[in-house]
């Protein structure tokens, strides 16, 4: 029997929402075991004061929950 846990993940890139979703996959990884599913919830851009553009992708992830 398997358990597995959801949470949610926000990944920010000043090139573009794949590549935020990207980053946050890569952390996630280094730290959670057994990754399963990476499901896009919601896509941001943030504006500085100065016009520069952070994009935001949060990301609903499930992983092997270990006892």
């Amino acid at each position: 029997m398997s358990v597995y846990r959801v949470t949610d993940l926000i990944g920010t890139s000043t090139q573009s929402w794949e590549d935020a979703a990207a980053a946050a996959l890569k952390v996630a990884g280094g730290t959670l075991r057994d990754l399963r599913v990476a499901e896009v919830v919601a896509q941001d851009i943030h504006l500085d004061e100065s016009g520069g553009l952070t994009f935001r992708t949060k990301l609903r992830v499930s992983f092997k929950y270990e006892q």
